[in-house]
């Protein structure tokens, strides 16, 4: 175990080093702010969701890939009932999974309180590398439970929640340039490209953007506070608390 997660760390670490020096060395458009103020607070901000998720993992032992573990022993969910190839309830199971979660980002901007959570993570000013990972503690610990219940639900092979909870996966199938048009300023282009994964399900949904329609050199990243709070890490985590 001790291993797995230095392997886990180490890739995270690896990928986050990558993309951020492509980043600077190629970078998509100008940045609004420096990185210094932006970055602490959201590197501060993984660094809380951390302690949320172990906290978490005292109350509930088992996440995402223990739970499909403990799903599989017990014999709970609905791929543990059926006598399928296992490649396909691999397949299968990554699929549901993705559009749950797809489903989950379109409700967290529909339901108000969910919302004001989520918006955190809108509110960065720019987007790169660190944006993927602004998000609220109680919005992580909230997503976390979701997702130990469609396992127990589900009862998906381990080996499909590694491949789903992957985020080189993630990076390589939903691309930054589509996710960006996710972080306009504009509720009717924030209200799109909701994929987690898989691209397919707002394309199927009718909720894919192609572009923002100022382009991607001219659009506004972040809502409406355009100055330099969403860089402050308390006022950041205080956001969902303010009307």
């Amino acid at each position: 175990m001790e291993h797995d997660l230095l392997w886990r760390l180490g890739v995270f670490v690896g990928l986050f080093v990558l993309f951020a020096t492509l980043e600077a060395l190629a970078p998509r458009r100008a940045r609004s702010q420096p990185r210094s103020a932006r970055w602490f607070t959201n590197l501060s901000i993984v660094v809380l969701d951390t302690l949320a998720l172990r906290a978490l993992a005292i109350a509930l032992p088992l996440l995402a890939v223990g739970a499909a573990v403990d799903a599989g022993r017990m014999g709970w969910g609905l791929f543990n009932t059926l006598d399928w190839p296992q490649w396909l309830e691999v397949v299968l199971a990554i699929l549901i999974l993705d559009l749950a979660i797809w489903a989950q980002h379109l409700v967290t901007h529909k339901v108000p309180i969910l919302w004001r959570f989520h918006r955190v993570h809108h509110a960065d000013r720019d987007f790169d590398v660190t944006t993927a990972l602004r998000f609220h503690p109680v919005e992580i610990l909230a997503s976390m439970m979701l997702k130990i219940g469609l396992v127990y639900l589900l009862g998906p092979a381990a080996l499909a929640v590694l491949l789903w909870l992957d985020r080189a996966v993630r990076l390589v199938l939903v691309t930054p340039d589509m996710h960006r048009v996710h972080h306009s300023i504009h509720r009717h282009e924030h209200d799109s490209n909701y994929g987690f994964a898989l691209s397919v399900w707002d394309r199927i949904f009718r909720t894919y953007r192609p572009k923002p329609e100022a382009g991607h050199d001219l659009m506004t990243v972040g809502l409406e506070w355009q100055d330099e709070r969403p860089s402050r890490l308390g006022w950041a985590l205080m956001l969902p608390f303010r009307k």
